[in-house]
């Protein structure tokens, strides 16, 4: 059947699939039928195959035929349903004849119908169009009409094949001429489409000898038509597959890290600067596009008021108050900030543009005042005024939202259009105005949604969503607004509105209407006349109140009055919860702000206190309140009392005031004060993390903002040649000395190790070393403190004079040597650098430690460099160590990239390096206006113009910059030149490779005129001097001037300046002075030198410890290393050496040292001093291990200082309940008992005692019973421990003597402690370690063991299985599990453990032998019961085959050995035991009675045991 192309077009391709899914899986049920079929018949059953597709093509196509509706169904659908349906269109009007050919015809495939299907816009769009051809010459005809036939034959064919009654919905009236002028149309843009594909050219060249050549070989094709039949099927029956991109081949992840998605394609290409473009910071991972509007010129004047009031306290103090230092010049402040909005978000320049090249429009400038300047905005308030841009943009947009709300409501609310809209000035008012409109407007909001969702059939539909009940979202509010307390509401003479402009303005501008009736009477009047609905007067008050103050409190104009009062009067609570109290000690670091009380909140504003507070309630420790001072609050609640109540005076207008004064009391408790708390508590927050983040940005700036290592013989900016060299851990016997040499570029040179520095021969090994290679600078770093003795090595290898043979060392050499600094490094990003991604592409091969050297050096010759490359990883590097971890990510990656930004385009990028070196690449995507997408796309389009660029004109010209990126990122760009003197007027001045001495500078393209104009005053010559030259010839020979110091110093910039301003109104006085300094020192580095690092800071790189933790006054522990007459010589954990001097060492006098310490011992001592030395690399600490300084602990020096605003009162009343429960609970059970296993401890600090004891151990301790028991704790295994109640019936009434008779389970009797412990106690555990060796205990816990037994018993069908393991649930006992058959269940038999023998149930056995016979016994005897129930059938173990060894008389398998122990248990005092055994009339263990009868009573019926049940593997 054709399916007709407009139904086609109609269904849609995912319709399509959808309908034809279920046949699909047919199909492909089929084919796999198919398949499997193929592979076990033999050839001769190609024909039936053959067949069976037919057959299947024709099922298909019937069910294709009967899912179209026929003609009369359709009818009837109208008639039900009132609607339309388009008719079938796929009826066929005639058929063509095809072009004659001699070749006999084909079947349609499914691709042939694929061109039938087509429409118009199929064709337009390159779709299929050709169809198949049988010949072999013609096999390209799908794609181009080549192999000997026309184009136009090929589309003849195609077009004329087939013929619709309507070719395209709307066209069915076309008559023949008409449908023939499509035709031909259609044809035409059928050729295009094909010369647009161009040739194959795989046919290019073949000639007609070669056709026949291919005609002999393969025939016409009608030999293998059967293939291309199949072949059609087959694409019948499976799409085509589409073509793959590269989303298709890699993970979303990957593709977003490499920054291939759509979004950075849009990113990319944009003439917009990167960072402008994003919602985050370009580091970030999860960085978006921004969504925010667009600022226009009409918004500029808003913008910058809003902008102005928020930028900064000291701004507001100097420029705003009439007593300000710069008050007469807010309106120049006011034009900087509005300047700097238009270039920021309207001609979208960066922050650094403006900094360096418009700085005089941030600047204070007048023609009449030259000589006054002030700066405006700095730096860091630029990027304050684009945040605060941002933030603007944002409150924009939501402003538009609302008033899109607004509109659709379909109201019209005077007081929000004349008093709400216009003082919505943050985005906290735009969501309490759109609350507000909600609560007042919800029902007509409703009403208006229903009126325009309303259909035809909304009846029905209402209907069925009635039979289900939705949860109501009606407040109390609504109820109370829609009922009869509305109107008592009204009562109260003034509405809500009215209540707060009286409070705004401060002026009764709205009069409340008195009732003549008091409160009480008038509610009465408004109570229900239904007995079953009525409500008490005070209940209709209640809800009337509440219904006021809900209005009033989410009224936005008070909300945003409530917001400034706690702006400026909030406190800060803080107040322990039960966790709290007991994990916060003091010297937890939260315990500053335990018990903090009433602090304002701008004290917290400047520390990263109040993130720790919010850190500490996300723990659960404490909770946190912010209110408003009392005073506050009190005035706040009777000036909105004032704006409410009324004036007059009488009893009634009293009663009803008091009314009102509830209103606003319930206003303020439950709507205003708990708004402000939340709003502060989001506020402050937000805060602090800007401040913090900025904090974290300077300290990344003081490490960064610096010039490399300064050397003598350098000139400032040059980069040194460095040597690196580290000793790693420095263990002699296992780390080499590791040397790496990089060049001035950074590139590794040579790298190489010696042993040491101790053997002459090594020595003299690093001397040729460095000769040879003649470093600047020596950078030392490791990860131990030993790494000082490596630099004290290098000084005294390089700096001695005389060799180690007693020569003198070359004084060449010597001179040389002596230039040499030698310095430690900053290691924190060479550790990083080591392990990183890139080093691994860079110096894959070498080993850690070596890339450990590259990393210092490079840090050594451009820090700036090493933190670029680092990306996102940036965050791990600590700036703050106290505070940095409290700043969400985010913020914390766009302040450290703001200041990365700031430093870079500060020293600007050489181009050409970094299209050439990857590492210095990473400098690039700081560049203002780009970033790492616009930074990848200029580095692939200059390396495909062959990775040099001349002058900066190519970035236009070459169309490597869109404009706007141009202009941003031009200044900042540097190509370095080659010498300019040479005359150029014979080089054309149109090309493109002539260089420019001004791009190598900092001056803008825009301002090139102005430096050559400069540079032509300067050198005082006349335009005929320059004709024919270059621009920017006369630039290039002041700059090699000997005299252009003296020369530019002679011109009178500020002249210059106000002329300038004079005549275009351009403001250039920084940009003059910017291009004097550029014309004298091109891209001049005026940055301060990498400095040394401090002492602390080395002592931290190379032990870890810092000033915290090196406090004078702690105690540490140290291990002595040597002793002196005077001193003894220690090392600390962290590997810091320390000294004890002898007046240090002990209380008493003493005539050795050594018979105080030894060495080798480990001693505490008190930290009495830390005496650093970098510069002869010392480092050491000063200790007394005296015991009067040890023992009075370091409490006081680790103790952490509370809060100045500190709740002392509940400090002390909690501190006090503390202590109370502590000596209760000490009180109650201590007592005083001489053993040495005897310890005041409860059960839980025993077994934490016992934790890392042996098995066995024992604590006895006092018991929670009362005095007379003890309790005796021991340990069972690891986390599992026994706790025997142990009773006293003669106990010492005071607790500090034991009584004469101890008494266990009522049964043992012990005479003291020592033989319970002996006779019970290790009894017990040599029971249970007996049965812990036995090779039938699995350790672990018991689902363990029963998963063993089935899957044992799986393994082995025939054989049964049974194993013990310890009960977790009572300590001292174990569980024997055990798994008849596979068809059975897991049964569980519990094991006592008694120091005489073990019980299984009331069964005892005198060891583990005993117990497992007793145990199949048992189970046998059970087995037999079942067996001989009412089945009849043989018990399981009695038809398990196999030999089960005979029963000897002692009851043990043979081939066992029972280790059976004595009935009584021995008592080494020689006193009357109690033992069981030795009761009279008491069976003993050797005489196991109930197993002698257990088989006198089976006699003969079970003669063998099943083996299974004693198989050591089961």
């Amino acid at each position: 059947m054709l399916v007709d192309a407009d139904e086609d077009e109609q269904q849609g391709p995912d319709d399509a699939l959808s309908a034809d899914s279920s046949e699909e899986l047919e199909e492909d049920e089929e084919e796999a039928l198919d398949e499997d079929e193929e592979e076990e018949e033999s050839r001769d059953d190609e024909d039936e195959r053959r067949r069976r597709r037919k057959r299947r093509k024709k099922h298909h196509h019937r069910r294709d035929e009967d899912e179209v509706l026929e003609d009369d169904d359709l009818e009837l659908l109208e008639e039900n349903t009132g609607e339309t349906f388009a008719r079938s269109k796929n009826k066929l009007t005639r058929l063509r004849r095809g072009r004659d050919s001699g070749s006999p015809p084909v079947a349609s495939t499914s691709r042939r119908k694929s061109v039938v299907e087509s429409s118009e816009d199929d064709l337009d769009m390159g779709g299929p169009t050709a169809s198949r051809t049988n010949d072999i010459s013609h096999i390209w005809d799908d794609d181009k009409g080549a192999g000997g036939r026309e184009e136009e034959e090929d589309m003849d064919d195609m077009d004329n094949f087939i013929d619709y009654d309507d070719e395209e919905e709307g066209h069915g009236d076309m008559d023949e001429e008409e449908r023939e002028e499509r035709r031909r149309e259609r044809r035409r843009l059928e050729k295009e489409r094909r010369k647009a594909l161009g040739s194959h050219p795989e046919l290019t060249g073949i000639d007609a000898s070669a056709w026949d050549e291919i005609y002999e070989v393969f025939g016409d094709g009608r030999d293998y038509e059967w293939a291309l039949v199949e072949d059609d099927d087959n694409d019948h029956e499976a799409p085509a597959k589409a073509d793959t991109n590269f989303q298709d081949v890699f993970e979303p992840s990957e593709i977003r890290d490499r920054l291939l998605t759509e979004d950075d394609d849009l990113i990319r290409y944009q003439d917009t600067p990167e960072r402008l473009q994003l919602a985050a910071s370009t580091l970030s991972q999860s960085s978006g596009l921004s969504t925010l509007v667009p600022l226009v010129p009409a918004d500029l004047d808003d913008a910058s008021t809003w902008v102005l009031t928020r930028l900064s306290e000291r701004k507001e103090r100097d420029y705003f108050r009439q007593d300000g230092q710069y008050f007469h010049l807010l309106e120049e402040l006011v034009a900087a900030i509005t300047f700097s909005l238009r270039c920021l978000f309207i001609r979208e320049f960066e922050v650094p543009y403006i900094w360096v090249h418009k700085r005089d429009y941030v600047s204070y400038f007048n023609a009449q005042d030259i000589r006054t300047r002030v700066e405006l905005l700095s730096l860091g308030e630029l990027w304050r005024v684009f945040d605060l841009g941002q933030k603007y943009r944002s409150l924009l947009e939501r402003r538009r939202v609302l008033e899109t709300y607004y509109t659709r409501l379909g109201v019209t609310d005077e007081y929000y259009e004349m008093e709400i809209r216009r003082k919505i000035d943050s985005v906290e008012m735009v969501s309490d105005a759109t609350e507000w409109l909600g609560l007042k407007n919800k029902n007509s909001s409703k009403n208006r949604d229903n009126f325009e969702l309303r259909f035809h059939d909304d009846e029905d539909q209402t209907m069925a969503i009635r039979r289900k009940k939705l949860p109501s979202r009606i407040s109390t509010y609504e109820l109370a607004k829609h009922s009869v307390v509305s109107k008592l509401a009204e009562g109260f003479g003034i509405k809500p509105h009215e209540i707060v402009m009286n409070f705004v303005s401060g002026t009764k501008s709205y009069w409340v209407d008195d009732q003549d009736l008091p409160p009480e009477s008038y509610a009465e009047q408004f109570v229900d006349p239904d007995p079953a609905k009525v409500l008490p007067v005070s209940e209709l008050l209640r809800r009337a109140r509440m219904i006021i103050a809900t209005e009033l409190g989410k009224d936005p104009l008070l909300r945003q009055v409530i917001r400034q009062k706690f702006k400026g009067f909030a406190r800060v609570s803080v107040q322990p919860t039960e966790r709290g109290l007991n994990k916060i000690d003091e010297h937890h670091p939260y315990f500053a702000f335990k018990y903090l009380l009433n602090k304002p909140v701008e004290d917290l504003r400047s520390t990263h206190q109040f993130l720790n507070i919010l850190a500490a309630e996300a723990n659960h420790f404490v909770t946190v309140s912010i209110t408003m001072s009392d005073d506050e609050k009190n005035d706040f609640e009777n000036e909105l009392c004032a704006a409410f109540i009324s004036d007059s005076f009488s009893d009634t207008v009293n009663a009803w005031n008091a009314e009102r004064r509830r209103v606003i009391a319930e206003t303020i408790d439950q709507h205003l004060a708990p708004h402000g708390a939340k709003w502060t508590r989001e506020w402050l927050r937000e805060e602090v993390e800007d401040l913090l983040a900025r904090r974290c940005g300077e300290s990344l700036r003081e490490r960064i903002d610096v010039a490399p290592f300064k050397v003598d013989d350098l000139q400032p900016g040059e980069t040194p040649a460095v040597l690196a060299v580290s000793w790693g851990k420095g263990d002699p016997q296992k780390d080499h000395i590791t040397l790496a040499f990089l060049d001035e570029a950074g590139r590794l040179r040579e790298h190489t190790r010696i042993d040491n520095l101790n053997d002459p021969e090594y020595r003299d090994e690093f001397r040729d070393f460095v000769r040879r290679r003649k470093p600047d600078v020596i950078a030392v770093g490791g990860f131990s403190v030993a790494t000082t003795k490596l630099s004290s090595q290098i000084k005294e290898t390089l700096h001695q004079t005389l060799t180690e043979d007693g020569n003198f060392i070359n004084p060449g050499d010597a001179q040389e040597f002596s230039r040499i600094a030698i310095t430690y490094v900053f290691d924190e990003i060479a550790r990083k650098y080591q392990h990183s991604n890139r080093v691994a592409d860079e110096f894959a091969p070498f080993s850690s430690i070596i890339k450990y050297c590259i990393g210092l050096a490079r840090y050594l010759q451009n820090p700036l460099n090493e933190y670029a490359a680092l990306g996102s990883d940036i965050t791990a590097i600590t700036f703050e160590e106290e505070y940095q971890h409290l700043v969400p990510t985010e913020k914390l990656l766009m302040a450290l990239e703001r200041v990365l930004v700031d430093c870079v385009n500060r020293i600007g990028v050489d181009i050409n390096r970094a299209v050439t070196d990857p590492y210095y690449q990473n400098l690039l995507p700081y560049v203002c206006g780009l970033g790492p997408r616009k930074a990848q796309a200029l580095v692939k389009k200059i390396g495909s113009l062959g990775g040099n660029l001349s002058n900066r004109d190519q970035f236009v010209k070459a169309s490597l910059f869109t404009t706007k990126i141009f202009l941003n990122a031009a200044g900042f760009l540097r190509i370095p030149q080659e010498s300019f003197s040479k005359s150029t007027k014979t080089r054309n001045s149109e090309d493109s490779d002539i260089q420019d001495p001004l791009d190598n500078t900092r001056i803008h393209p825009e301002d090139y005129d102005l430096a050559r104009k400069m540079a032509t005053d300067a050198l005082e010559l006349d335009e005929e001097d320059i004709h024919g030259e270059h621009p920017s010839h006369v630039v290039s020979l002041i700059m090699e001037d000997d005299d252009s110091v003296k020369k530019l110093d002679e011109l009178n910039l500020d002249e210059f300046a106000v002329s300038l301003m004079d005549s275009g109104g351009d403001r250039k006085r920084h940009t003059l002075n910017l291009i004097r300094s550029e014309l004298i020192k091109p891209f001049g580095d005026n940055r301060r030198p990498l400095p040394r690092p401090a002492d602390w800071e080395v002592v931290t790189m190379l032990s870890g410890e810092t000033e915290r933790t090196l406090r004078v006054g702690l105690i540490v522990s140290v291990l002595v290393l040597w002793t002196r007459q005077n001193v003894v010589g220690v090392r600390l954990d962290s590997g810091l050496e320390g000294v004890i001097n002898a007046s240090y060492l002990a209380d008493h006098d003493f005539t050795r040292v050594d018979s105080v310490v030894k060495k080798g011992q480990t001693i505490p001592g008190v930290i009495v001093a830390v005496k650093l030395d970098l510069a002869h690399d010392g480092i050491f600490v000063e200790l007394s291990s005296r015991p009067s300084d040890v023992q009075g602990g370091d409490s006081q020096f680790r103790r952490v200082k509370h809060d100045e605003c500190w709740n002392y009162s509940r400090w002390e009343r909690d501190r006090e309940l503390q202590e109370r429960k502590k000596r209760a609970e000490v009180d109650k059970s201590r007592r005083v008992i001489k053993h040495p296993n005897f310890h005041n401890l409860n059960s839980q600090r025993a077994e934490a005692f016992l934790d890392h004891q042996e098995r066995g151990d024992v604590v006895i301790r006092p018991s929670s019973k009362g005095m007379d028991h003890l309790a005796v704790t021991w340990k069972v295994d690891d986390k599992l421990y026994q706790h025997i109640d142990v009773v006293e019936p003669n106990a010492d009434p005071t607790g500090q003597n034991i009584g004469g008779q101890l008494v266990v389970d009522g049964k043992y009797e012990f005479s003291d402690l020592d033989e319970l412990i002996v006779n019970h106690v290790q009894a017990l555990a040599r029971r249970v370690e007996e049965l812990m060796a036995f090779e039938k205990f699995k350790p672990g816990p018991e689902d363990e063991l029963h998963l063993f037994l089935k899957n044992f018993v799986a393994a082995n069908p025939s054989k049964s299985a049974y194993g013990f393991t310890l009960n977790r649930k009572r300590p001292g006992h174990f569980n024997l599990c055990f798994l008849a058959n596979k068809s059975s269940t897991v049964q569980t038999w519990p094991v006592r453990v008694a120091p005489e023998a073990f019980y299984l149930f009331d069964t005892p056995a005198t060891g583990v032998p005993e117990l497992c016979d007793a145990f199949k016994l048992r189970q046998i005897h059970d087995s037999q019961n079942l067996g001989s129930g009412a089945s009849g059938k043989t018990p399981y173990v009695a038809r398990t085959p196999g030999r089960t060894p005979a029963l000897s008389s002692g009851m043990a398998t043979p081939g066992r050995v029972s280790v059976r122990q004595p009935g009584r248990t021995p008592n080494p005092y020689g006193g009357q035991s109690t033992h069981p055994s030795t009761i009279p009339g008491r069976l003993t263990p050797a005489q196991p009675r109930h197993l002698l009868d257990i088989k006198h009573r089976l006699g003969r019926e079970m003669p063998r045991l099943p083996p299974d049940l004693d198989n050591p593997g089961g």
